[in-house]
């Protein structure tokens, strides 16, 4: 196989970072690109034994790296981030090559967030503490011990910021990492592992792995070395992943997507409100967050339906390396057909597309508003992560937080209300580990991030990664002198 293609201008290897070497396959897999649907090239096809490689790298280069200072582990992160922040330009092109996202949006907010995700969790490696307490005249002391080899799968809908939201508290914490991309968008951790050998990380602490699925990832779950499995995907995935991690009984952390609502009062700021639905059509509506079902008062529904389809059919939709291009186009051409399949099933069924409802030239959905929807109906209960949207409505509190719950996901929820007090409210009743009021997508690392429900197990971010990615320890010391330990 070709050892490096160049996307954009910038190289990239092909080839697997396993024990701070490139590794080649026997077989590859094709990489396209959604823009055009054009191959970009061949991309190393690893199986068990580059699992088994991955790991028994991993876990060689383990004591070593736990046993390395805090401090010094944070110098290593933080120079991860120069090196991230040197290449922004470069990483910005090749993900927006391999993925369709805007380039603007990895340019100014997404791959300074992958800078910013290697700080934060230096930073806070630092800080990390927990005061000790009594018990009877007995000191007790937690602590945060490094767990071990850490296998961590992410999805293709962000690459880089995802998987970062998880190498950057696995190496914080003291463990070294098999990371295994998406196969529809591998490109950027190959270019990551290159800037963490630069930042001086040390050989195995950080192995990529690539690969189709199962072909590698039931060797890398099953694994008798691996410690934590981190996965964002979809549910049925999650329970494979799962079950092959029951043996072992290996701790989970999975974050699997949404069905989220938003919920529009007739008290809300007509135009922020409809602002708030329209961001829902990020990155092709490929976001697990967005709030895909809009829950409207109907006293507004038709004030706020006219707003948002003025606005709507304005978004500019193509190439998007251009900055005026306000939508992109979906991933791969399997996705684009389970997006249409969801619609034109829904159509049929009674649905009716206000804007949109069709596919558009090569990898593009038009972006869709959908009403007359049942609640119990697919495209309602289900996610089709795409940029297509349904229209509801409710008549008081009650019914808002009723239509909202009423799914079997709980990942977020957004908000928008002129009260405060019935925002206290309603969010109290809401089923979701985020929520938003009067805003979207604001997502600070140091607060606990997942969902309920099927939206996932478990909590990361600030202190909840060290829980989820350590051995959580409490020693307890006898005070001197003490005869009794009773």
């Amino acid at each position: 196989m070709i050892d490096k293609i160049v996307v954009a201008g910038v190289p990239v290897d092909t080839r697997h970072w396993i024990g701070g070497q490139r590794v080649a396959s026997a077989e590859t897999f094709t990489d396209s690109s959604p823009i055009d649907g054009q191959p970009i090239g061949e991309i190393a096809r690893g199986g068990p034994a580059e699992a088994e490689a991955a790991v028994a790298a991993a876990r060689e280069a383990f004591p070593s790296w736990a046993a390395t200072t805090r401090a010094e582990r944070a110098r290593i992160l933080h120079a991860i981030a120069d090196g991230v922040e040197k290449r922004i330009e470069e990483l910005a092109i090749v993900e927006t090559t391999d993925n369709g996202a805007l380039l603007r949006s990895h340019r100014r907010g997404v791959m300074p967030r992958v800078a910013h995700n290697f700080r934060f969790f230096a930073d806070w490696l630092l800080t990390l503490e927990h005061d000790d307490f009594e018990t009877r005249g007995h000191t007790n002391h937690v602590s945060w011990d490094p767990a071990g080899p850490c296998v961590l799968i992410t999805p293709w809908n962000a690459p880089l910021m995802l998987a970062t939201w998880k190498v950057a508290p696995a190496l914080a914490a003291g463990n070294t990492v098999v990371l295994k991309p998406a196969e529809w968008s591998p490109l950027t951790a190959s270019l990551l592992a290159d800037i963490a050998a630069e930042a001086g990380l040390p050989a195995g602490v950080l192995n990529v792995v690539q690969g189709y699925g199962a072909e590698i990832g039931d060797a890398l779950t099953s694994h008798p070395d691996v410690r934590r499995i981190s996965f964002t995907g979809s549910v049925p995935t999650a329970r494979r992943i799962a079950a092959s991690a029951a043996a072992n009984l290996t701790p989970l952390s999975l974050e699997l997507g949404g069905k989220s609502p938003l919920l529009v009062f007739a008290d809300a700021d007509l135009d922020l409100a409809v602002d708030l639905a329209l961001e829902q059509y990020d990155n092709a509506g490929q976001v697990c967050l967005a709030g895909t079902r809009l829950l409207v008062e109907e006293p507004v529904v038709e004030e706020f339906t006219r707003r948002f389809v003025a606005k709507a059919t304005a978004l500019r939709q193509g190439d998007p390396r251009d900055e005026a291009t306000g939508i992109g186009p979906n991933i791969h051409p399997r996705q684009l057909e389970k997006i249409d399949g969801f619609v034109r099933r829904a159509i049929g069924a009674g649905a009716r597309a206000v804007i949109g409802g069709h596919r558009q030239d090569g990898q593009f959905y038009a972006p869709t508003l959908l009403t007359d929807v049942a609640q119990d109906s697919e495209v309602v209960q289900e996610e089709v992560f795409g940029p297509v949207l349904t229209l509801q409505t409710f008549a008081d509190e009650e019914e808002a937080v009723r239509l909202a719950n009423d799914t079997r996901f709980g990942l977020a929820a957004t908000l928008a209300t002129g009260d405060p007090e019935r925002a206290e409210r309603v969010t109290a009743q809401l089923v979701a580990g985020t929520v938003w009021v009067n805003c979207f997508f604001v997502r600070d690392l140091q607060a606990p991030f997942g969902g309920s429900r099927l939206s996932g197990v478990g909590r990361e971010g600030g202190t909840w990664s060290f829980d989820f990615y350590c051995d959580l320890k409490n020693t307890v010391t006898a005070p001197k002198g003490w005869k009794d330990h009773g």
